[in-house]
Parts: structure tokens; C-alpha cells; sequence
């Protein structure tokens, strides 16, 4: 069935093509001009191949660059945030603040009136829940999620609905 002998004339007659085209090629590696083109080609693209290499580096180090000036400047913002508000734990202001919520003291003159909490809650009014007020219906986590897309990307807000 399958003859050794066979296959490998099949085989044979296949790679003559191949091997005549290959055979040739070497032979015109003979001529110094075919020799200077494959080294030239060849230095070409190692050249390519560093230039491309060292683009992406630096690329990335750029990157890394930026991400690291925006964390620098988000800690210099929260510098500035804490030295302003040491600034105002320092002001006269705050102290009074911090004395009449802190130690129940009143400025000169002031009386404090002590209202007890039910009198208090007694002249407020009721707000309606937020769980009465909007029933979500029961459905699918899919359905929400793609519910919920669809009120992003056509700019809805998902409580009116």
C-alpha cells in the first residue's frame, strides 16, 4: 500500500523545484555584488530592529515620566491643602468655632438655649424614602447592566425612569 520506495520519489519530484531554485541561489552568491546586496539588507534591518527597540523604550520611560510629575503634583496639591488648613486651625475663627461646638462655650452675651429632642423632632417634616418612592423592578443582572449602558451612552439619569 504505501511503498517506501514511492513516497520518496514523490517527495523527490516535489523538491526538484525547490532545490534547482536553491541551488541557483547559492551559485549567485559567487558574484561580490549579490554578497554586498545580503550584507547590506542585512545590516539594514538590525539597524531598523535597534532604532525600533529604542523608540519603544523610550516611549515607555516617557510614560513612566508623566505618571510620576502627576503624582508629584498631586502630593504638592495635598501639601498646599494641609498647610491652608493649618493655617485656619490657627485663626481666631476656628478657636471660637471649636469652642462653642467642642466645649459648649458661648461668646460674651450669647444665652445657649437647650431644646430637648423631642420638641425638636416634633416640627420637622417627614422626607419620603428613597425605597418607596422608586420600586426598581426584578430583573436579570444582565438586563441591568445593559439597561444601565444604555442610560450612559444616551446621557439618561437611571433614577427617572
Amino acid at each position: 500500500m504505501f511503498d517506501k520506495t514511492n513516497i520518496q520519489s514523490k517527495l523527490r519530484t516535489l523538491a526538484e523545484p525547490y532545490l534547482a531554485r536553491l541551488q541557483a541561489y547559492i551559485l549567485s552568491l559567487r558574484d561580490i555584488r549579490n554578497v554586498g546586496i545580503l550584507v547590506f539588507v542585512v545590516i539594514v534591518l538590525l539597524i531598523s530592529w535597534s532604532g525600533i527597540k529604542a523608540i519603544q523604550t523610550n516611549y515607555g520611560l516617557q510614560k513612566q515620566i508623566s505618571e510620576l510629575q502627576q503624582e508629584d503634583d498631586v502630593a504638592k496639591l495635598q501639601n498646599q491643602n494641609l498647610q491652608l488648613q493649618n493655617q485656619y486651625y490657627g485663626t481666631d475663627q476656628y478657636l471660637d468655632i471649636a469652642a462653642r461646638q467642642n466645649l459648649g462655650l458661648g461668646a460674651a452675651g450669647e444665652t445657649e438655649l437647650l431644646v430637648p429632642k423631642s420638641v425638636a423632632l416634633a416640627h420637622t417634616v417627614q422626607m419620603p424614602s428613597a425605597a418607596s418612592t422608586s420600586e426598581v423592578p426584578k430583573q436579570p443582572a444582565w438586563q441591568r447592566n445593559f439597561q444601565a449602558w444604555i442610560d450612559f451612552f444616551l446621557h439618561r439619569d437611571p433614577t427617572t425612569d
